[in-house]
């Protein structure tokens, strides 16, 4: 769990760092800090870093340290597993990092990574594939993450922790592994129909060859809507466990 704090907190720091040079060219009109190319380069790198290397590892640290602590745990389930899901996220952002140094730079088509822009006609060189890439390493390694959470969560209460008296962070980070079963496979699909478009002559999202471009917007909202729960039900949960303890009440709705 302070493994993945930590490391989250390391992207989060050159997240940060692509943003403020976002915002130094941004700063006055007509600045030429960066160039065009260059900005749209670190817009990519900043969206795609936040989301994936910063706020849904960064739960998953949270859940690691508090969830067996919360229903009475010796660990979690599989311990070995957990330990490549970290270290596959670490990879994940390594390779993601290495585009920065890929032929034709680091990926340009937004973190969303909308079709045609980022098929290989508009998006040259080997960024955007690097990016397919690090996000099919990082599904590994949340997939493994959720898989462990969930299995611990049903599997190893103390006696008594029943389904109705576990801490509500506990039932956020059980709904936060189970939408991420669920949403990131669409992901894997999606990013694999586009790394084949790219590198093996298919063309799903290319319209003059008879693709569909919106397919692509379809199976990445698949995952992307299931997305943002992801990313706000563990903080809603940490906010749920902290004002009942200050303000000295028990939750209200809990049952609900």
């Amino acid at each position: 769990g302070i493994l993945y704090i930590v490391t989250s907190l390391v992207f989060f720091a050159l997240g940060g760092f692509l943003a403020l040079l976002m915002r130094a060219q941004l700063a006055t009109p007509n600045e030429d800090f960066v160039t065009k190319n260059s900005y749209n380069e670190l817009f990519t790198m900043h969206g795609t870093t936040m989301v994936f290397l910063v706020v849904v590892p960064i739960l998953a640290g949270f859940g690691n340290y508090l969830v067996p602590l919360m229903i009475g745990a010796r660990d979690m389930a599989f311990p070995r597993l957990n330990a490549l899901s970290y270290w596959l996220f670490v990879l994940g952002g390594v390779i993601l990092y290495s585009s920065w140094f890929a032929a034709g730079g680091a990926p340009k088509g937004g973190w969303t990574g909308y079709v045609p822009l980022t098929e290989l006609a508009y998006s040259p060189g080997h960024g955007i594939d690097l990016w397919i890439l690090s996000l099919h390493v990082l599904t590994l390694a949340s997939l493994a993450g959720a898989i462990n959470f969930l299995v611990t969560i049903h599997n190893l209460r103390a006696p008594g922790m029943s389904w109705m008296r576990m801490p509500l962070f506990v039932w956020t980070m059980e709904v936060y592994a189970a939408l991420l079963v669920v949403a990131l496979p669409a992901l894997s699909a999606g990013l694999t129909m586009l790394l084949l478009d790219r590198q093996a002559g298919t063309h799903f999202f290319i319209p003059s060859e008879g693709g569909n471009a919106l397919l692509y917007q379809h199976v990445f909202w698949f995952f992307g809507h299931p997305e943002v729960y992801i990313m706000i039900l563990p903080a809603m949960g940490i906010v749920s466990e902290v004002i009942p303890v200050f303000s000295r009440k028990p939750i209200f709705g809990y049952t609900a």
